[in-house]
Parts: structure tokens; C-alpha cells; sequence
């Protein structure tokens, strides 16, 4: 049923789970909205005996927080979250108590007003070194991906980044290469560039736990650690994770006590079709399993969680119009079930979407909230071969709906001389970011 009451993906069709007919789609809508809440806290879609994550969401299912709700239908449940007494944290007060089945059946029987309606609701705040999230802010991880993990390639992409007023949600690189020597170079490389000008931020290189642990016990500079997660204990498996591995790097992260204004030292990432991509979905559809992804991500509260939404390709989202949905339908399951959430408004080469689909998204988002979206030089990766959003877009959604960056990113780019007084970029370079201070940034001014 929640398959087939799902907005059409090429995804879905693939696994074969997708309603054959428009009319089969709408009929399925009609059962679903009939259906009790507590229907999916008495019957899984995938097994509790096994599955992880299937466990890991009945276990921790807070009853109590369910108790206000548990009366409801999945139709009665969108009427209460759309209804206007129905505010934010009212929403946040239930949210241990609504599964991840729950907010994606619910979210197929909304339009996409509706999910950025009740999206825009509620306001997921996060704390490391600075404080995302909050009302009328908008945050940008800066992403220097280079193709050889040339620190000086990754340093030019950085200062670009922080002259456009990029990097408050991270620095945050995807290495070329998966090894611990290279990751602790771009690590002490980040370090250095946040440290000699006193940035109040956070950096990453989004290398595999197990590597992020190695570098904690050699104490690298860590603030984050980063894995991609999904909605089955197979897929995971898949990315060479369980539970028990993401629970021993968030203690070994957070020992580190890095954080300055919070402790929230997680960074995960998602994307829909990465379940049936591992030949792990279960028979279900994928926007059900992305949101059991968000069930894992918020056991460890972190400081980001990300859909890379567009990232796996037509195969699972074909075109501009699906990654549209499937971006809203995230942001609003993430939001609902109390994940900060950021989306990578991105796609593919041989997707059917482009420049104007990335741009239609991006308003959309900033309009629902979104906590924080990618900068990428040209919103071009040069290393991933993929499409997203650059830092000249972060500075237009910025404009257009008033939004700004986290408060102590914003007071440092005030305090080096890069915001006007009405609170725009500057077209010149501050002095204080002069490149001979990094010699990364010298060898990349060459």
C-alpha cells in the first residue's frame, strides 16, 4: 500500500513495487489515509527478527509521545499537522513518538504545499561551534572536493567559499581517496585555515568511520564524523556499518570535547534508492526506507543529516520533478521526525534535469526551512561528477528570502570586513583573509 500511494519514481518502478496506474495510485491513497497510525506500530515492513533498524525503531518508539496521537488515521494525522494549532512544537513534542513509517505515509497523501507548509513549522536546532537551524537562517557546507586531493586545489575552493559567505555548517570535504594518511592531510589542512582566522566553524573529510576512528585514536584534528547511513540493516552492511560501529564512533568523536558551543559531533548522509541499489529494500518503496535512515540517524543526535538527493541518479529519480518531490518529501520527514536537515540539491549528468530544476528546488527548500544546503565551486564537483548547488546560489536564496547565516559565522564575517551594512557580501577580499597567512593558500594563489 505504501508503495503504490507513492508519487510516481523511476525507482520504485524499477524494483517493481510502483502503482501500475494512476487510478491503482489514488485507490491506494484512499486506504491509506483510512489506515491507523498505530497500524505501523503493531506490523513492519521489514522484520523485526531480521532486521536492525526495524528493531531499533519499535525499541526506542516513546509511547508516551505517541499517546496525543495514537488516535489518529494517517488522513486525520496530515489534517493535525496541517491544522493551524498544530505549531511547531506541538509537532517536536510527539516527534519521538511518530516512526519513520508513519511521517512517509503521511507525507504520500500530501501535495508539496503541504510539505513544506508543515516543514516550515518546525525549526531542528544543532550546536558544535556554531548554531544551525535557528528561524530565518540559512547555512551552507562548503564543499572543496578536488579530483587528486591537491591541498592546494582544496584550499583555493576553501577561500573562494568563505569570500561568497559559505562554510557555517562545514567544511566539508569527500576525499578522492578512502585512506587514513590523505585524510589526516586535508584534516590538519582545514585545522589550520579555521584556526589562523579564527572561523567559527566546523570541518570534515567525509572519509568511512572506521577511518574517522583510526584518526581519533592518532588524535587528528576530528570535529565530525561522517558516514553515509540507509533504512536497512543490509544496506548498511553494505556501507561496512551496523549500529553498534556508529554508536563506538559517536563516543570516540565526542571525547575528543571539540565543540565549543555544543556537543552534536555526527554527520550523516542519505539518499533515496540507496537501499534498492543494494539489492536491500525488502520490497519496499524507497522513500519509506530513506525515511527509516532518518530512525538511525537521530539515535545519535547529530549536527547534520543530509539528503543527497539527486546524487544515485535516474534510475531512482529521473528528472527534474522527481528529485523536486522526493527533496520535500525528505525535508519534511527529517524535519517531522526531529533531524536538522540539510539537502544536496543535486544531479547526475545523464539525469533529465538541470540548472533551472536545481534552482526551483533551492527556493522551495529555503521556503520550508531547510537547515543548510552544499556550496560547490561552480556547482560544478570536479571530483564526484555531479551537479549541485554553488556558493553565487546560497547567496541568492540568502537574498531573495531573508535569510542569513549561523549567528557567530555571520558576527565573523561582520568582524573581518566581509558583510555590508545591510548585511550583504562584499565583492573584495578583507585583508584579514590574505592567502599568505596558509601555505596551502599561497601555493593555490601561485
Amino acid at each position: 500500500m505504501l508503495a503504490a500511494a507513492s508519487p510516481l519514481r523511476s525507482g520504485d518502478v524499477l524494483a517493481g513495487v510502483a502503482a501500475e496506474s494512476a487510478e491503482q495510485r489514488v485507490a491506494a491513497r484512499y486506504l491509506l489515509a483510512d489506515l491507523p497510525l498505530a497500524t505501523f506500530v503493531e506490523e513492519l515492513v521489514v522484520p523485526y527478527e531480521t532486521d536492525e533498524v526495524s528493531r531499533l525503531i519499535v525499541d526506542n518508539h516513546d509511547t508516551a509521545a505517541f499517546a496525543g496521537i495514537s488516535h489518529l488515521t494517517v488522513g486525520a494525522f496530515r489534517e493535525w499537522l496541517l491544522s493551524n494549532e498544530t505549531d511547531g512544537a506541538t509537532i517536536a513534542a510527539a516527534s519521538p513518538g511518530i516512526t519513520p513509517e508513519m511521517a512517509a505515509a503521511v507525507s504520500k497523501l500530501m501535495r508539496n504545499q503541504d510539505l513544506i507548509a508543515v516543514a516550515r513549522k518546525l525549526r531542528v536546532v544543532s550546536r558544535f561551534r556554531n548554531t544551525l537551524g535557528l528561524p530565518g537562517r540559512l547555512s551552507v557546507r562548503l564543499q572543496p572536493n578536488h579530483p587528486t586531493d591537491d591541498p592546494a586545489g582544496i584550499a583555493a575552493s576553501t577561500l573562494d567559499g568563505l569570500l561568497m559567505g559559505a562554510g557555517d555548517a562545514v567544511i566539508g570535504i569527500n576525499p578522492a581517496t578512502d585512506n587514513v594518511d590523505t585524510t589526516a592531510t586535508l584534516l590538519h589542512l582545514l585545522d589550520e585555515v579555521r584556526q589562523a582566522y579564527a572561523i567559527p566553524t566546523q570541518s570534515c573529510v567525509l572519509a568511512h568511520v572506521t577511518t574517522t576512528l583510526e584518526l581519533v585514536r592518532r588524535g587528528a584534528p576530528v570535529d565530525l564524523c561522517f558516514q553515509s547511513i540507509a533504512g536497512t540493516e543490509a544496506a548498511n552492511r553494505g556501507f561496512g556499518i551496523d549500529l553498534a560501529l556508529l554508536a563506538e564512533a559517536h563516543e570516540a568523536t565526542l571525547s575528543l570535547k571539540r565543540g565549543t558551543v555544543g556537543s552534536d559531533v555526527m554527520y550523516f548522509e542519505t539518499g533515496q534508492g540507496s537501499c534498492l541499489s543494494a539489492d536491500a529494500h525488502h520490497g519496499v518503496d524507497q522513500q519509506t526506507l530513506e525515511a527509516r535512515a532518518y530512525a538511525v540517524a537521530r539515535t545519535f543526535r547529530p549536527l547534520l543529516v543530509n539528503s543527497v538527493v539527486g546524487f544515485i541518479g535516474p534510475e531512482y529519480l529521473y528528472d527534474g520533478k522527481q528529485i523536486a518531490r522526493a527533496a520535500l518529501e525528505d525535508h519534511f520527514c527529517g524535519k517531522v521526525l526531529g533531524l536538522p536537515m540539510g539537502v544536496d540539491i543535486c544531479y547526475t549528468n545523464h539525469a533529465e534535469a538541470d540548472g533551472d530544476d536545481t534552482d526551483t528546488i533551492l527556493t522551495l527548500l529555503g521556503v520550508a526551512g531547510v537547515n543548510f544546503i552544499m556550496g560547490v565551486p561552480g556547482a560544478d564537483d570536479i571530483m564526484l561528477n555531479y551537479q549541485s548547488t554553488s556558493f553565487h546560489d546560497a547567496l541568492y536564496v540568502r537574498e531573495v528570502l531573508g535569510l542569513r547565516p549561523a549567528p557567530e559565522f555571520e558576527a565573523w564575517l561582520e568582524e573581518i570586513g566581509l558583510l555590508s551594512s545591510e548585511g550583504r557580501i562584499l565583492d573584495r577580499a578583507p585583508p584579514r583573509l590574505a592567502a599568505d597567512r596558509i601555505p596551502a593558500l599561497r601555493d593555490a594563489r601561485g
